[in-house]
């Protein structure tokens, strides 16, 4: 038992085969709809396991289960609502990306409102995924680190080093598969990696079965026990003032998080590129609808693995095993109690999610710095072959930034305050995206101008709410999008008199 020199050793060709095999699935790239959409025509159901796999990273895979080890499965609710707002992204913002050849998120605001609300969200969604993701990599680094550290094959580093070698480790391998595959590469290497750590979550399962004296009766009955197994929670027996507080009541949960998802699958490059990457309309819809379904079973999935967890440690806390963090339950059983050889397995599972969050970051921060500020600005007259270069080094630099901001919050690691901020800036800017995307869909009226008003007005608006009013986070993106929606209307009525 334990981590062994044969797990390193797995992890290690696991990287290496995956940064090779990754840069030959891309095949060859004639022009920037080829590296930043594959040609139109990869198929629906690789595009839905791949936003699947881009929305999952390290913290889902070792963070999920925690929830059900400490708690129960009222966090079924939330994913329900993701389920419904991918409904409602198919139904409603997906056909207005195929009104004329959109590439980005972004391009249907050009065509909408004009080039400078166009620019103005893409620059917001690539300044919020520079914080955002550089913070994840690095908190990505954080269990692998401790994994390694804990294994005992390496020695003599700090806490520090560890987490740097493993930012270094995830960023450079998949940087060279991105570089010269594009998002097809991207793509089909999400596939693979989505089952690769499912794979592995599945076995952890299995393994932890065949420990408990009576498998799966055990996990049942310490589930009853503690009521581990209950998914809904009405919230009625709270005041208002507390109703307004908790994230996972039903109501909150499933429309707040129907909310979220409308703005983070409809207006979020990183899984809009993926929609664009389809052959119709009618392929991205499915694509976006079969996500859904498929990210509810992989919540589900890792929700009991957090109960037979819970089982196979009797019920214990955290804080009795020895861990300063609830997150720490599924690496702790990663190392100490699986198999040599299947814990590298694992570890290479975690990999796997932490390079496919990347990737997917890389190819849509350069999709969107390409086609939505260097050919509208600097572009004319350049050649697709000029244009394809220009992507692959754009797409370097990126990586090089991601990593370099995952490397700062090594420092910035003992400053809680502004780790939070990074991790939770997706809730400032998607309610005013989301509010955009909407304005411009139902008041037809409403310029560019009004609409950037709009868009401020809620990025000023969430600043103040999420510092001083205590609501759940899943109402934060129904805040900005309203603000976004109420005050562009009437700066049009201003306008208009």
């Amino acid at each position: 038992m334990g981590f062994s020199t044969i797990d390193v050793a797995i992890v290690i060709v696991y990287m290496i085969v995956s940064a090779w095999a990754g840069s030959r699935i891309g095949g060859q790239q004639k022009n920037t709809t080829d590296y930043f959409l594959g040609g139109r025509s990869i198929p629906w159901y690789a595009v839905a396991f791949s936003i699947v796999a881009t929305e999952t990273s390290v913290l889902t895979f070792i963070g999920i289960p925690s929830i059900s080890y400490g708690g129960n499965m009222t966090f079924l609710q939330l994913v329900l609502g993701y389920v419904v707002g991918r409904v409602l992204v198919a139904a409603i913002l997906i056909p207005a990306y195929y009104r004329g050849e959109m590439n980005t998120a972004y391009h249907f605001l050009g065509e909408r409102f004009g080039q400078r609300m166009r620019q103005t969200a893409s620059v917001t969604f690539m300044g919020t995924r520079l914080l955002a993701d550089g913070v994840r990599l690095f908190a990505t680094a954080i269990p692998l680190a401790l994994i390694i550290k804990g294994s005992g094959v390496f020695t003599g580093l700090s806490n520090a080093e560890f987490y740097a070698i493993s930012i270094l480790l995830i960023g450079i391998f998949t940087m060279f598969y991105t570089y010269f595959g594009g998002i097809r590469s991207v793509i089909w290497m999400d596939v693979i990696q989505l089952a690769i750590y499912m794979g592995g979550a599945v076995l952890a399962g299995i393994l932890i079965l065949n420990k408990l004296p009576d498998g799966f009766a055990s996990v049942s009955q310490w589930a009853a026990d503690d009521n581990k197994l209950q998914w809904f929670y009405s919230g009625m027996d709270l005041t208002f003032a507390e109703f307004i507080r908790a994230p996972y009541t039903f109501l909150t949960a499933v429309i707040g998080g129907a909310i979220f998802s409308l703005a983070s699958h409809g207006t979020d490059q990183l899984i809009v590129q993926r929609v664009l990457t389809c052959k119709d309309q009618a392929s991205s819809k499915k694509a976006m609808i079969a996500s859904g379904f498929a990210v509810f079973v992989q919540i589900l999935i890792f929700l009991v693995l957090g109960v037979m967890l819970f089982a196979y440690y009797q019920g214990v806390s955290y804080q009795e095993l020895g861990l300063s963090r609830g997150d720490g339950i599924f690496p702790k059983y990663i190392v100490e109690d699986m198999p040599s050889g299947v814990s590298g397995l694992i570890v290479a599972a975690l990999f796997a999610a932490a390079m496919s969050t990347l990737s997917s970051s890389l190819s849509s921060l350069s999709s969107a710095v390409v086609l939505d500020l260097y050919v509208p600005l600097a572009g004319a007259g350049k050649s697709e072959e000029e244009l394809l270069r220009v992507s692959r080094k754009v797409t370097l630099g990126w990586g090089v930034a991601l990593v370099g901001a995952a490397l700062l919050f090594i420092i910035l690691e003992g400053n809680q305050k502004v780790v939070e901020v990074a991790l939770g800036i997706a809730s400032y800017t998607y309610g005013g995206l989301l509010g955009v995307f909407l304005l411009g869909l139902i008041h037809k009226r409403v310029g560019e101008t009004e609409a950037i008003i709009g868009f401020f007005a809620a990025l000023l608006t969430m600043g103040v709410v999420i510092q001083t009013v205590d609501i759940a986070w899943p109402l934060f993106t129904v805040v900005g999008g309203l603000t976004t929606i109420v005050v562009g209307v009437l700066a049009y009525q201003v306008v208009k008199k």
